[in-house]
């Protein structure tokens, strides 16, 4: 079911238009900035470009902003998971903002995918494109948000929350809570959930699950009991069976792990994948050392027979009958991914310098004539006053040309060309990257359990090398 919230942003808040943008534009969440699209702006560099109207806004009408004043409006629509493809949420985002502004703001949209549910991120500029006047957040503006969303929604053939009907106690409660008669998952489903979603990637190790909570957001905590909190919780959840039941423990999220320990029915009645890959053979002597018990040791021989039995299958079925082909394509495919790791880091790199090259050409241009108006007035301080942002977005542009060592500016549409040529490049390169990192920790773990089962003396330990998080 669609939901809409709308939030200003408010000059003396201490959040900027550039903080929301960049949450907006995360390239984890919005595959790499394909799910991006904006209207009379560019994405890169549109709070500049908002910047520079609402100094244009103050030169025309002399009217300063204030710390109340708003500066950009933050809307979110978010829409009833598996309804709609993230490129039609894209185009209803777009639509939704263009007919709510009817044309005369510019805007961004962004379609985050990393949540179960598909649902797009707006900033609008508070500045119309004319610089004369400012959109007012007049009475019922967030019901017109919903009205206009509700409107697409059912002539695309999507579901809608019907006749929400909030209490006293809950009257100012943004609409994306209401969703029929359902209520928001609690703190402790989602956490069922981010463990589910954590160990369906299946982790080598149970280090590698906690990293994979961090990537979430959650704050770890080791004690008696494993526990865990997300961003605005107050207090952490622990790990326990009679919070999070049986499935939930840290000892049951060992066996899970381990594949001693069958993943839970989803509650739409979905059973979870078993695991297909082996995973590492534990040593037994030294967990023994450690002060595990007979049971454990009855246990973890259990799971080094059936880790060796999907170890030979894995062999088998990839035609891999000689220690040194096991070898050799290990280390090949661990070459290859550290090949494609720094090639990746390499146009990430481009990129950034492309648009941040963009961004200061664009300032450069629209500032230049107020920057010779300043020159000629001698530097004058009074002129700096009133002209402050122009001449110091002109100040950063020529000090980040000098530092690049910049001889000849490039035009913005070269640079525009070149960047959407290193973005499709990074975009496959991506594609290779992940499967090629999949292959190598399949070799890798499948290389130490053959070293441990053939006994091969003082055998080279593999390491995984450091991987960025997805």
């Amino acid at each position: 079911m669609a939901t809409t919230r709308l939030m200003p942003i408010h000059a003396g808040s201490g959040r900027t238009i550039q903080d929301v943008i960049d949450y907006m534009e995360n390239p984890e969440k919005t595959r790499n900035g394909e799910l991006i699209t904006s209207y009379e702006c560019d994405s890169r560099i549109a709070d500049a470009q908002f910047l520079l109207s609402k100094r244009q806004y103050f030169n025309r009408t002399g009217r300063s902003q204030g710390r109340n004043d708003v500066t950009a409006y933050h809307t979110r629509q978010a829409f009833k998971p598996g309804e709609i493809s993230p490129e039609e949420a894209n185009r209803l985002g777009y639509e939704l903002a263009l007919r709510f502004t009817k044309g005369n703001h510019a805007f961004i949209v962004c379609t985050h995918i990393d949540k179960e549910h598909t649902h797009n991120h707006i900033i609008f500029n508070s500045t119309a494109l004319d610089c004369k006047r400012k959109f007012r957040n007049f009475l019922g503006s967030a019901f017109a948000v919903r009205r206009i969303s509700d409107h697409l929604c059912v002539e695309n053939g999507l579901s809608i929350v019907e006749d929400p009907k909030p209490s006293s106690k809950s009257k100012y409660q943004h609409y994306g809570q209401w969703l029929g008669d359902d209520k928001p998952p609690s703190f402790q489903e989602k956490l069922r959930r981010a463990i589910d979603g954590v160990l369906e990637k299946k982790p080598a190790d149970f280090g590698s699950f906690l990293t994979g909570m961090e990537a979430l957001g959650y704050e770890v905590k080791r004690g008696k009991h494993l526990a865990f909190k997300e961003p605005g919780q107050k207090n952490f959840t622990r790990c326990r069976e009679s919070t999070l039941g049986a499935d939930y423990t840290e000892e049951a999220i060992h066996e899970r792990i381990a594949g001693q320990r069958a993943a839970p029915v989803r509650r739409d009645g979905i059973p979870k994948a078993e695991p297909q890959m082996p995973s590492l053979l534990i040593d037994i002597q030294a967990k023994i050392q450690a002060g595990k018990g007979p049971g454990y040791e009855r246990w973890a021989k259990v799971f080094n027979l059936k880790q060796a039995a999907q170890t030979l299958i894995y062999l088998q079925e990839h035609d891999m009958t000689d220690y040194r082909a096991l070898s050799e394509k290990t280390a090949a495919a661990t070459a290859r991914f550290n090949e494609l790791s720094g090639r990746m880091k390499e146009l990430e790199t481009k990129l950034n310098s492309n648009a941040s090259l963009q961004k200061h050409i664009v300032n450069y241009s629209k500032t230049r004539d107020v920057y010779d108006q300043y020159r000629k007035a001698g530097y004058s301080k009074k002129f700096r006053e009133i002209h402050e942002a122009d001449i110091l977005l002109h100040q950063a542009a020529k000090k980040a040309f000098d530092e690049l060592g910049v001889q000849k500016l490039p035009t913005v549409a070269s640079l525009r060309t070149d960047y959407a040529v290193q973005l499709e490049e990074k975009k496959k390169a991506y594609r290779e990257y992940r499967q090629t990192r999949l292959e190598m920790r399949e070799l890798l773990v499948v290389k130490d359990n053959v070293d441990r089962l053939l006994n091969i003396p003082d055998r080279p330990k593999e390491r995984e090398p450091h991987m960025e998080r997805d």
